[in-house]
């Protein structure tokens, strides 16, 4: 999450060459991007939130289901001392305010299993969200966004993740918690499980979020997308926002963005320290990933450590990497409106409160590519 604001320019803004197949416009002032009544109020509603700054946080290297693919569990990350201290998280916390984060992530590996800790970041730095697997409930004196992960319906939870009747317990225990959102996480084996389990989520009074499994560095198993599966899932997620508009938080360009042949960074330039060595604006001067021992190595530092950065379509990169890119899409107002729905969208998934709004984009449109691509085919 960094601050898009920084690259807005009065001036006209260049056009490149469109994506093969779509007519060259002409250039764009931004003020004609937000003459429309609607347009603007989304832009003013999304700008509220420009002030965002965020660095992410292990808060154990406890977890209590082991699942295939698992981020955590690769590279040195794990072996790191856990620090159980909660005036240390606490002087942590001020000293983070103090350098100016304003969001933080919670995670690896399981998070709920440090729920005093949970309890002391939340004193201090009101903003944030937690990943977890949502088999234990984290207690709602913690406010943050929940976003529980889901791997596929019961059967697959059970081969991949070694957890029986996991959707169960993980609705038991956040279904109508105005905290949670449940992130489907598509992989190349499951997509065809994706509408029952959505189905059953939305009849349990559920908010969905997609993300697109992206491998840890040197797996090469079975989860692994392809072409026909990136196809597969990008049309998956279209019908499935189609049909619960109020209830899947995602957006038609959210979908080209994280389905494409190239992943996050081939697209946008990933904002992260693991693949931005300016340390002069942005994320590249700002994000800190701290491991257990309250310890952050900059060559390292992503907002999913180890995973395979050409492979990199996660929805948590998406939303600094994406968002920070406003300068190319502020090029015309089909990129412009695409890019307004995805920070609408990440908002709307980050952010307690935050509510989405409809897509300014229709899914029966034609997809809009990422500025100076091609869109993937659709068969």
């Amino acid at each position: 999450m960094s601050n898009p604001g920084q690259f807005i320019e009065a001036r006209v803004v260049p056009i490149r060459p469109r994506a093969k197949g779509r007519p060259v416009g002409r250039s764009w002032k931004f003020s004609e991007l937000l003459a429309d009544d609607t347009v603007r109020a989304r832009w003013e509603k999304v700008r509220e939130y420009f002030f965002l700054r965020e660095s992410t946080y292990d808060m154990t290297n406890r977890c209590n289901i082991r699942c295939d693919g698992c981020y955590y569990y690769e590279g040195d990350k794990q072996f790191a001392r856990e620090n159980r201290d909660p005036q240390a998280w606490r002087a942590l916390m001020r000293a983070e305010k103090e350098r100016g984060i304003t969001y933080v992530v919670l995670a690896g590996a399981e998070p709920a299993l440090a729920s005093e800790l949970l309890e002391v970041c939340y004193d201090e730095m009101p903003l944030g969200s937690i990943a977890t697997n949502g088999v234990k409930f984290i207690p709602e004196s913690v406010g943050y966004k929940i976003h529980i992960s889901v791997w596929g319906d019961d059967e697959t939870s059970l081969r991949i993740r070694r957890a029986k009747n996991l959707l169960d317990r993980q609705m038991k225990n956040y279904a109508g918690d105005d905290r949670a959102v449940f992130v489907y996480t598509y992989t190349r084996e499951n997509i065809d499980e994706t509408a029952g389990v959505v189905e059953r989520l939305v009849a349990n009074d559920c908010k969905v979020t997609f993300n697109v499994f992206s491998s840890p560095v040197g797996y090469t198993g079975p989860l692994r997308h392809d072409h026909g599966s990136l196809v597969a899932t990008r049309r998956s997620m279209i019908e499935l926002l189609e049909r619960f508009p109020d209830q899947v938080l995602f957006s038609p360009y959210s979908a080209v963005a994280h389905t494409h042949a190239k992943g996050l960074h081939d697209l946008y330039k990933c904002s992260y320290p693991r693949m931005n060595s300016s340390t002069a604006i942005g994320l590249g001067r700002s994000f800190r990933q701290y491991r257990t021992d309250l310890d952050w190595d900059r060559s390292a530092a992503c907002c999913v450590p180890d995973t395979d950065c050409p492979d990199c379509r996660h929805y948590a990169s998406g939303s600094a990497v994406v968002t920070a890119r406003l300068h190319r899409h502020a090029k015309d107002p089909e990129h412009f409106n695409a890019w307004l729905d995805y920070v609408d969208t990440y908002l709307a998934v980050w952010v307690v409160g935050y509510e989405k709004g409809a897509n300014l984009q229709r899914c029966q449109s034609e997809p809009v590519p990422p500025p100076g691509f091609e869109l993937i085919p659709n068969a």
